[in-house]
């Protein structure tokens, strides 16, 4: 994988404003736009079809991967959602990957398969395993890598020599890493998809999502289902997606950066029994990492997302959730700030406990969404968390009654 370019981040697919000259896109706020005459208009003719804000961030997010403007949706679930009714049909058959976000098994399992689409969960870290699930029914092959929250990949450039074979086309959500570190399109995928909620927004102040093609019909077809079902994104969140996207290779570099140095802290932890992280030489597909993720500043990152357990199970892994300071719990990732997230009671509350514990989403199992903020305080505050849940109920509170006590008294 070849470096990624941040001037890219800040102008591939940036225009001036044609009517004012400003140098950051105007926000449009406006639902419908004035017509020269019948059946002429300059590109736009009502927001739920297409708005000019909104058309900016789509170019930019298709530069980002060489390929034609990408289509927004309010969400990232309604990317998928979009995605999904454009290539499968009643009677098809879609193939997902075993670890994958929450919100994507309920879709297929819920939804999808209520409109006669079946759906088929595999271990895709085995490109064999995806070859034997297809059937002649089967009309995409959706993965996600590294998978939410196990960390687990899957190999692109391998799967994607399956799904040609098959004439299967192949979707990845590639929301953890971003075109920053990992561009599917390159590696042989047929559709990148995202929740630009996440990294890509940045902040934690607008909610969306993409799917980005170097297929035109297919991406035509994506935008059709999104006019059929007003799904679009509202402009003003367009405009703080976009903004986050200018410094998204800065935030990732350290995002990634400070991921690592956590990671490798939390294995030395005697009270840890288990990090999930690729840029560990302990986790198990470590040399694909270092083939498929990208360089930032010529050293190879892996992202800002880590999960792992600690001794004790999900009762001690409840107690360091409850005990932290700095880092917030929250059912979020890729944002400035250290999130917390416990994916059995938020992110895959939905999915069948079976289903869960067969992938290793335990009951204790925690992500982290590791933030830019200097790395000695996140793992302070974590490591303080994790000695706190292993003491004496008793002394926990003690230590509680003890900080609540000098917090007070600092305000007054």
């Amino acid at each position: 994988m070849s470096s990624f370019s941040s001037t890219v981040a800040i102008h591939g697919g940036r225009s001036c404003d044609p009517c004012h000259g400003s140098l950051v896109t105007p926000i449009v706020q406006s639902t419908t736009y004035v017509q020269d005459e019948v059946g002429v208009n300059k590109g736009h003719a009502y927001s739920r079809v297409s708005n000019p804000t909104v058309t900016e961030l789509e170019t930019r997010l298709g530069a980002l991967e060489d390929a034609s403007p990408a289509v927004c949706f309010g969400t990232g679930l309604a990317a998928e959602t979009a995605l999904f009714l454009a290539t499968l049909r009643a009677g098809d058959h879609v193939v997902c990957g075993d670890a994958i976000y929450g919100g994507t098994v309920r879709l297929v399992q819920q939804l999808l398969s209520e409109l006669g689409i079946s759906g088929t969960f595999v271990d895709t870290s085995d490109p064999e395993n995806v070859r034997r699930t297809i059937t002649p029914r089967t009309k995409l092959v959706f993965i996600e890598t590294p998978a939410n929250p196990t960390l687990k990949l899957a190999d692109i450039r391998a799967i994607a020599a399956v799904t040609k074979m098959a004439g299967v086309l192949l979707a990845v959500d590639n929301t953890f890493l971003t075109p920053v570190i990992q561009r599917p399109l390159d590696l042989g995928a047929d559709i990148t998809v995202y929740s630009t909620t996440k990294h890509i927004e940045g902040h934690s102040t607008a909610i969306g999502g993409s799917v980005v093609s170097r297929d035109e019909r297919l991406i035509e077809r994506v935008r059709f289902i999104r006019k059929c079902t007003g799904s679009i994104q509202a402009a003003f969140q367009a405009f703080l997606t976009g903004r986050g996207l200018s410094t998204l290779p800065l935030r990732i570099e350290r995002h990634s950066q400070n991921a690592q140095a956590l990671a490798e802290r939390l294995a030395r932890n005697p009270l840890v029994s288990a990090v999930n992280y690729p840029g560990l030489k302990s986790h198990p597909q470590h040399a694909l990492a270092r083939l498929q993720h990208g360089k930032i500043g010529g050293e190879i990152v892996h992202g800002g997302v880590l999960s792992f357990e600690v001794v004790g199970g999900a009762e001690a892994g409840v107690r360091v959730l409850n005990s932290v300071k700095l880092c917030s719990l929250v059912e979020h990732l890729g944002s400035v700030e250290t999130l917390l997230t416990h994916p059995v009671s938020m992110t895959h509350a939905d999915v069948p406990r079976d289903q869960r514990l067969a992938v290793g989403i335990t009951d204790g199992l925690i992500r982290v969404s590791v933030g830019i903020e200097d790395v000695a305080d996140i793992i302070e505050d974590l490591e303080r968390a994790i000695a706190l849940a292993h003491e004496p109920s008793d002394a926990i509170d003690d230590a509680v009654s003890s900080e609540e006590g000098a917090a007070c008294l600092a305000g007054n």
